[in-house]
């Protein structure tokens, strides 16, 4: 998620802005899931600063990794040569504890934590054991088949400051004017998965179009896939098509001879399964890592950004970056496009281990119809940008709950139906849509053609229009 560490006066209409599909960002909402991709602040001397301050983490968590793995090798290893996984090694350990006197503690201490960390280490394998289906690879054997078909996406967005701020909760014109309109350069770094050998690349539509961070940047303006061999090569992608609504996105780029993933069912998987993530957390620096974990839940109906996914959920970590890399099963087949994470904190509790990934059986229709048509067909649309107006809103800027049309796309059903910028959505059809969601859930209910009444709120006064519902296309 792009994340403006210099707050400015506009934040607020930024933050409160979403889109029809129901987006919005997660500045302040830590009791909701957001997006994993990891972007970089314009403010920031990215060539530099940042970069140096990855190396330097990444120095400093090897360096933490070995001496912790060394110490644990000696504890194991130190005094016996014997098989450490067997129970007669087990035995032994404990055998030397045993004889020990009561003088020599320190020695004792070492022993009983030798034979902890045999116990840890076996307990890890049993886990994994029971996890994995019948007949699945090793861990290092997926994470060898997969990783070829694994890649980094970069987005490149620009990011034009206002021309006007906003007060308060954000609503057009109910502020006073800055101006500004410098265009500053966001970078934003993702995963793919290559989906053919001839170059078509699947990600999250949230890596290549910005529509719920503070920034609101819209489609990238250049998207590069980074291959993950010794040279790191680099193609420029071209953006076949992507899917707000289910977070979906397809690349394409001129390169023949990839090595395409191997799809599997999500439908077959099983809540406790072993499943294992591969993603560039942090950005490349850290690209292609491994993390495992189990199915902790399937069909989990997740809200992000005012909009209910039904996703996998599982607590391999998915960190920021991992945005449409692959969740794989027990044979290395991908079964699902790493999504997003639970905030670190939900409300005063903190979370580890909350991961969502879409299911690779309901991505599959939406990506063939992206790669045939560039967009999903048959769903229908306003052609509007909203923001929820709450109850406290209304009391405060004295106006009725709804939805506040936030802009308007000329051309638009919405346009086409005389529905302006500053107007608020109050029912559809005589449904009362007091926010965004209900919106979408009354909205979804029609088909693209479909000609409804809409009840709008304007200057003071009700008036309805007439809106015939266009299909959802993407913008080129």
């Amino acid at each position: 998620m792009l994340e403006n560490n210099n707050k400015n006066n506009y934040e607020d209409m930024y933050r409160s802005q979403n889109s029809e599909s129901g987006y919005n960002d997660f500045y302040n909402a830590p009791n909701e899931s957001n997006y994993v991709n990891l972007n970089s602040d314009p403010n920031q001397n990215k060539n530099n600063g940042g970069k140096k301050f990855l190396k330097f983490i990444a120095a400093v968590a090897a360096l933490a990794i070995v001496s912790v793995s060394s110490i644990e090798m000696y504890k194991l290893f130190g005094k016996s040569d014997s098989n450490w996984t067997s129970s007669e090694s087990d035995a032994e350990i404990t055998r030397d504890a045993s004889s020990l006197t009561d003088s020599t503690v320190s020695s004792q201490t070492s022993s009983e934590s030798s034979s902890s960390s045999v116990a840890a280490v076996n307990s890890t394998a049993n886990w994994i054991n029971m996890a994995a289906p019948e007949g699945a690879l090793s861990i290092p054997d997926i994470a060898e088949k997969a990783m070829p078909s694994v890649v980094g996406i970069s987005a490149k967005f620009e990011y034009t400051a206002p021309t006007q701020s906003y007060w308060g909760f954000g609503f057009y014109n109910y502020g006073g004017g800055n101006e500004d309109g410098q265009t500053q350069q966001v970078t934003g770094t993702g995963t793919g998965i290559v989906m053919s050998e001839d170059g078509y690349i699947i990600t999250n539509a949230h890596c290549i179009y910005d529509n719920e961070s503070d920034y609101k940047c819209g489609k990238a303006v250049s998207v590069s896939v980074v291959m993950a061999d010794d040279t790191e090569t680099e193609y420029d992608a071209q953006i076949v098509g992507y899917d707000l609504e289910t977070d979906l996105a397809v690349l394409k780029i001129d390169a023949t001879g990839l090595t395409p993933a191997e799809f599997g069912n999500s439908d077959d998987l099983r809540v406790g399964e072993m499943v294992v993530a591969i993603g560039n957390p942090l950005g490349f620096e850290l690209q292609n890592t491994v993390t495992c974990g189990i199915v902790s839940a399937l069909n989990r109906e997740v809200t992000i950004n005012e909009k209910a996914m039904t996703l996998i959920q599982t607590d391999a970590a998915i960190n920021s970056g991992n945005s449409g890399g692959p969740l794989l099963n027990g044979y290395g087949q991908v079964v699902g496009i790493n999504s997003a994470k639970m905030s670190s904190t939900y409300g005063s509790a903190s979370v580890e281990g909350l991961g969502f990934a879409i299911p690779i059986t309901d991505a599959k229709e939406i990506i063939e119809d992206l790669i045939n048509n560039g967009y999903v067909t048959g769903r229908p649309q306003f052609g509007i940008t909203g923001v929820t107006v709450t109850e406290s809103d209304a009391e405060r800027l004295n106006m009725p709950q709804g939805v506040f049309v936030y802009s308007v796309t000329e051309g638009s059903a919405a346009y086409d139906a005389g529905i302006r910028q500053g107007d608020v959505i109050t029912a559809v059809e005589g449904t009362e849509t007091p926010n965004m969601d209900t919106l979408n859930e009354v909205k979804n209910q029609y088909n693209a053609g479909d000609t409804i009444k809409i009840t709008l709120f304007r200057a003071g006064e009700s008036l309805d229009v007439n809106l015939t519902l266009q299909e959802v296309r993407q913008e080129d």
